[in-house]
């Protein structure tokens, strides 16, 4: 079973600094047919303009993945961290016990593009935790590339949740697929360009949440496409 969310039917909020589309229920988006997909609780994908951002704020129990589009973001932390994350970088903070950050665009000029994903922990109250790594076009070119795992595996970032994360760019024509464990689910996020899943036609913007399907059939239809594919508990 595939459920289609089309981009245009996302929450949107315009603060002008920031133009932000919400998959799932966030802030002063409220809809009760979307609170998340499993243990997927966030995808927002923001536009932040030059030399604005979040300012400090706190987390608690919640992993969060960031992943740049383009632009830059510049990220700080009560743990000490202090990082620009770049496009093909992808960012992961576990907040654990509790951690103060905030987020600003490292241009002044330039609008920093990226989709922000929280998910539920396996385990609460732990240290937080801070993780950044490039995955190089090439890497993610034609192929699933594991970015994020609970293993660590393939050089990907380990979280605290029985989650794989996989970033892909396809060219036009190009296919790729994965295999679904027993009672396992999958959300697909487009960031770019437009694709099939098992015959079902998928636009920049738009996610799927997928169940009691065994494998997953992907294509880049009209362009070349970014994708993110989450195989979920």
């Amino acid at each position: 079973m595939i459920q289609i969310r089309k981009s245009k039917d996302r929450g949107h909020a315009n603060h002008g600094w920031l133009e932000a589309k919400h998959s799932f229920s966030f802030a002063d988006y409220y809809d009760p047919d979307h609170m998340g997909f499993r243990v997927l609780r966030v995808i927002n994908e923001d536009k932040v303009k030059g030399g604005q951002g979040f300012g400090t704020h706190p987390h608690r129990d919640m992993e969060i993945v960031t992943y740049l589009l383009s632009g830059a973001l510049e990220h700080k932390d009560s743990m000490g961290t202090g990082a620009v994350i770049q496009p093909g970088e992808l960012q992961y903070m576990s907040a654990g016990s509790g951690v103060l950050h905030s987020e600003f665009n490292h241009s002044k000029t330039e609008t920093a593009h990226l989709l922000q994903i929280w998910l539920l922990p396996n385990i609460k109250g732990a240290s937080p935790a801070y993780d950044q790594r490039h995955f190089s076009a090439t890497e993610k070119m034609g192929k699933l590339k594991l970015v994020v795992s609970p293993d660590g595996a393939d050089g990907s970032i380990r979280i605290r949740q029985d989650t794989r994360i996989y970033a892909s760019i396809l060219p036009v024509g190009k296919e790729t697929s994965l295999k679904l464990g027993k009672d396992r689910h999958a959300w697909i996020q487009v960031a770019r360009g437009n694709i099939s899943v098992n015959g079902k036609s998928l636009e920049a913007g738009d996610g799927a949440a997928i169940s009691d399907e065994t494998q997953l059939e992907i294509k880049a239809t009209d362009s070349e496409s970014e994708l993110l594919v989450f195989d979920l508990p």
